[in-house]
């Protein structure tokens, strides 16, 4: 006969009261707010590092390098990543608004092409680590009042790529832009059958 060992400890589940799954993108209303607030807090860094979260739809490991987007001394409009995760090269557009703040803080930090971006002062890690990024998107989220553990780095990512797809329709377009193998990577990625419910929701008044 078998017996059962127990601990009388009872077995927390990982998830409890966390929000799984699937992480929202920003809204466009949510992407100024954000980065009005940096700009009002002269957060230089975290400035440069959201627009170009933003907009190079990138993983928190990609663009480590100040060479990888410069030409020169000047941000270049346009840059490819080679991502690590994939192992595909991805180019994106950099804003002029982004090109901008990216070049004010290379300049207020002094750096030069071969350095890290992003760097850090703790020698063991000479550049901004995912976990630290991390924390830096949390700040930025509840900087505007939002509920910071529906997000994540993620949404950094998916937050250029979501709008650009609300506009265009275009998945074809948007995988190229996300470097993704599979067509069916993009639509799970997008979460497209649920943005189009909440838009038929609105549309109905329900």
């Amino acid at each position: 006969m078998e017996t059962t060992i127990t601990t009388g400890v009872p077995r927390v589940p990982w998830n409890r009261d966390k929000l799984t799954g699937q992480k929202p993108p920003l809204k466009l209303g949510e992407i100024w707010a954000i980065r009005i607030r940096l700009q009002l807090g002269a957060r230089t860094r975290d400035l440069a590092m959201f627009n170009l979260a933003i907009y190079s739809k990138l993983r928190a490991c990609g663009l480590t390098r100040v060479r990888d987007v410069c030409l020169g001394s000047s941000v270049a409009p346009r840059a490819t990543d080679m991502q690590q995760k994939t192992q595909r090269p991805v180019q994106f557009e950099i804003t002029e608004q982004t090109r901008e703040s990216v070049e004010v803080w290379i300049k207020a930090a002094g750096l030069s092409p071969s350095d890290f971006l992003f760097p850090v002062r703790i020698h063991a890690s000479p550049h901004l680590s995912t976990r630290q990024y991390a924390r830096l998107v949390h700040r930025w989220i509840r900087s505007i009042g939002l509920d910071d553990t529906a997000y994540c780095t993620h949404t950094m990512r998916r937050t250029k790529a979501s709008l650009i797809y609300r506009r265009t329709e275009n998945l074809r377009a948007v995988q190229l832009l996300l470097g993704q193998t599979k067509l069916e990577s993009t639509v799970r990625y997008l979460g497209i059958e649920v943005y189009d419910a909440l838009e038929m929701a609105e549309q109905t008044g329900v």
